[in-house]
């Protein structure tokens, strides 16, 4: 059994985890698929999308254990907003992640195709490279929506149950609310143009996920809202 104090922490140090490992797969993989001949790059910096793959995949993984460790604490105040965030951050944002990371390691092979094939300007080759790279455009929003719904439950139920204090969770939801408005603008393609707007958006739950990381292991839960919590059952 995990006692409360080692739950906070793991927590906190997984949310780090996470930010980091997602951080550190942009560095290594962004100025490959980035670049104009990225189909040719990435053949002979096939170390460099392995590695960026595997960290995309420790970010989701340790994300995912989030809702798992949170899950004993987190039903005993609210059942329904506990089981939600376990399936959207647990399951389905997981889900997610390994589709993306499938996609970014089949570029490989299709990229050794390619040059053995002598690098053609048109072929079918460009093809299969746009829709597979497009698939980080394509799953990003939808893992905006997902991670969002997941966490508009999670700092729900902390606002609810005072675990954290509450200015820390509300800035969570407000946080959420706004990435959650941004994966919708750019589902719709409002943003398609001006990516580079959807950080003002991502700044907020960004930053309150490092707060509530440094807080969790530092501080841990509000020990009066464990001692005597208040079952919710929706």
């Amino acid at each position: 059994m995990i006692t409360d104090r080692s739950a906070s922490i793991i927590v906190g140090v997984l949310f780090i985890i996470g930010t980091v490992a997602g951080s550190l797969s942009i560095v290594f993989t962004g100025p490959i698929l980035d670049a104009p001949d990225y189909l040719a790059k990435v053949a002979t910096s096939e170390n460099q999308i392995v590695i960026g793959a595997l960290l995309v995949l420790i970010m989701g993984l340790a994300l995912a254990l989030v809702p798992i460790v949170m899950l004993p604490i987190a039903r005993k105040h609210n059942e329904v907003l506990a089981a939600g965030y376990l399936v959207f951050r647990g399951a389905l944002e997981t889900a997610l992640y390994i589709i993306f990371v499938i996609g970014l390691l089949l570029l490989i092979p299709l990229s050794k195709e390619y040059l053995a094939a002598g690098a053609p300007d048109d072929s079918f080759y460009h093809t299969v490279g746009t829709i597979l790279r497009s698939g980080d455009f394509q799953f990003a929003p939808m893992l905006k929506i997902v991670f969002s719904i997941g966490a508009l439950m999670f700092y729900c139920l902390l606002y609810q149950s005072m675990l954290i204090p509450r200015w820390l969770s509300g800035w969570g939801f407000i946080g959420a609310a706004l990435h959650l408005i941004s994966g919708l603008l750019f589902l719709f393609g409002s943003l398609t143009e001006f990516p580079w707007l959807g950080i003002f958006w991502d700044l907020p739950i960004a930053v309150q996920e490092m707060t509530m990381a440094v807080w969790l292991i530092v501080k841990g839960f509000n020990p009066a809202s464990l001692d005597s919590p208040k079952v919710i059952q929706q």
